[in-house]
């Protein structure tokens, strides 16, 4: 790398700007230069940590370009993840969708090169506002009360980190700077600036807006969606709240909590953002545990969960592109017709569900392993436990009753069933090919972690660790099987936490409507009967009054004046004798007039 630091946001940002200006023929190139561009910016990177880009903003020093290896090993995923998901969504001709995406994902890799809370906030939201666009560019009738969910909710984390930045600018005197923030003695605004990650890392009580917003989303936004807002935000909890320990009970309540609201889902794409919230649980809780073994298996699984997990919603998105149609109820037998389709989709169940050599093995088992390690055995066994439920849903779940299981498409869903454009299945292929890479060949991750060292001296592949493995997956496909009719999807709706809001927001309405509404009424009648209609009658009463009687008065007086200035013209006539002598004759009369007096 030269002297010369680019940032990859500004070659994102750049790209965006320009892309709608390009003839039809040159977008297709450009889709793929621009995010490649990006990805090469941050390989050159790599072995060149420092501070870039310290601008002087007033009284502070910004910084937007702090490399190091925890964010080489985000941005490295993100901008791949940012290539694939280019390719897959090449066939939509809307360029603004494209811009908007790439917009989102500047915003993101703003956070991980920022060195301040400054720029962390900038770059922040910028994914909130621009992503929000992913979500109403889908033109659905639920499109935009999802797309303002989502915005608020957002808004809201937004506001917490802002009230947290601004206590801790106050309580360190001026202190800005973005790193480890003291989980040792916890403040007001550790708790907020917390508050605001967490929020967007979708953890219980504050999640219900993912999969709100992500089955709504468009086919390809919902690709960009799911690999970087709740990744950014494990990034974010990493460099600044390893080892605080609250996050390992509220991960492993996360890990847990996604894979029951999974096995209930009927829509495709909402089972697979509820287990974005379980999967996101294991990196919480391993930032929470803290320790080299931990944070690294965090960013081992932040990074094979962007791929596989972009790969499950390549591959329902597919089927919802090809068909119409994500629900269950509504799918089935897709094997024939989808057959590319359904062998990328199964490669990301079981990279998912962590069988050897897919990339989840190697990732999701160091959490796992940090977790006993560190004497958090409890925690250990139920992200176990999660595990499991994992392949119940993604693993079996969804290959089941989309590829087989009892046929309920309907025979237009049928006959227009088929594998999506080449485009969609070669992005398809590299995340698949990636997942099964990642899986087989564990130092390509292993070295870009954090600690390699601590990478160095895992090695998931013992006897016992794939027995134990093993085990626990055969276990769980008997228990699938044994329990299929049970497991069937139902036509219904999953209520979660984001009923209080829902209901919370029609009650605000009709309190608005009905009590606010009916008040602001009244009053406005009162006081058109009470103070216009008098006002108004006063106002003509002054009106007439200036016209009759002060106009008259002014304008007689006027007239009477005039009238005697027209008098005096005649009498004068410019000459100066006969003025005088007249003069003279009128102070005579007066003086005989006052002798006779």
């Amino acid at each position: 790398m030269t002297d010369l630091w680019i940032h990859p946001s500004i070659i994102l940002l750049a790209g965006a700007v320009i892309l709608p200006l390009l003839p039809a023929a040159l977008r297709k190139i450009f889709l793929v230069l621009v995010p490649t561009l990006a990805f090469v910016d941050v390989f050159t990177m790599q072995g060149h940590n420092g501070s870039f880009g310290i601008y002087q903003f007033m009284d502070w020093a910004v910084t937007f370009g702090r490399v190091d290896s925890l964010s080489l090993v985000f941005a490295y995923i993100m901008t791949l993840m940012c290539i694939i998901g280019s390719i897959y969504g090449m066939h939509v001709k809307e360029s603004i969708q494209h811009s908007t995406a790439w917009i989102y994902v500047a915003g993101s890799l703003g956070v991980i090169f920022c060195g301040d809370y400054l720029t962390l906030f900038l770059f922040w939201e910028m994914m909130a506002f621009s992503s929000v666009f992913l979500i109403w560019f889908r033109k659905r009738q639920r499109s935009p009360g999802a797309g303002y969910r989502y915005l608020l909710v957002h808004t809201a984390g937004g506001l917490m980190l802002l009230a947290g930045i601004m206590l801790r600018y106050q309580a360190t005197g001026g202190d800005i700077s973005f790193g480890p923030i003291g989980v040792g003695n916890p403040q007001v605004y550790t708790y907020l600036i917390m508050a605001g990650f967490i929020l967007n890392a979708a953890v219980p009580p504050l999640h219900a807006w993912l999969p709100d917003a992500y089955s709504e989303a468009t086919v390809t936004g919902a690709v960009f969606m799911c690999a970087f807002t709740t990744k950014t935000a494990v990034y974010a909890l990493a460099r600044g709240f390893a080892g605080m320990e609250i996050l390992v009970p509220l991960g492993v309540i996360m890990a847990l909590y996604g894979v029951v609201y999974a096995v209930l889902e009927n829509d495709a794409r909402r089972l697979l953002a509820y287990h974005i919230i379980s999967q996101v649980g294991y990196m919480v809780t391993a930032v929470g545990i803290g320790t080299q073994l931990a944070i690294n298996g965090a960013c081992a699984h932040a990074f094979a969960h962007i791929l596989y997990k972009g790969l499950l919603f390549m591959g329902c998105g597919s089927v919802l592109q090809m068909t119409g149609t994500a629900k269950f109820t509504e799918l089935g037998g897709l094997y024939k017709k989808m057959p590319k389709t359904f062998v990328y989709t199964l490669i990301g169940g079981l990279s998912i569900s962590a069988f050897p050599l897919f990339s989840g093995f190697v990732s999701k088992a160091m959490i796992v392993a940090a977790g006993f390690e560190s004497h958090y055995y409890w925690a250990g066994f139920l992200l176990m436990l999660a595990s499991a439920g994992t392949f119940l849903h993604t693993g079996l779940k969804v290959p089941y009753f989309i590829w087989f299981g009892k046929n309920n498409c309907s025979r237009e869903t049928w006959d227009k069933a088929k594998d999506p454009p080449a485009n969609m299945q070669v992005a398809m292929f590299i995340a698949s090919a990636l997942c099964i890479f990642v899986g087989c060949y564990t130092p390509y991750l292993y070295n870009m972690l954090p600690f390699p060292q601590a990478a160095a001296n895992y090695n998931p592949y013992i006897a016992s660790h794939i027995s134990e493995t093993l085990q626990i997956l055969l276990f769980t496909a008997l228990g699938f099987f044994l329990l299929l009719k049970k497991l069937t999807p139902e036509l219904t709706i999953s209520l979660d936490l984001d009923w209080f809001y829902r209901k919370g927001g029609r009650l605000f309405f009709r309190f608005a409507e009905n009590p606010v509404q009916k008040t602001d009424s009244a009053v406005g009648d009162a006081w058109n009967t009470m103070g216009i209609v008098p006002l108004m009658r006063l106002s003509r009463f002054w009106a007439w009054f200036d016209w009759n009687i002060i106009d008259t008065i002014v304008d007689g007086a006027a007239r009477g004046m005039r009238s005697i200035g027209r008098g005096l013209r005649l009498v004068q006539n410019g000459r100066l004798q006969v003025n005088i002598i007249s003069m003279a004759l009128l102070m005579a009369l007066a003086l005989v007039a006052l002798a006779r007096a």
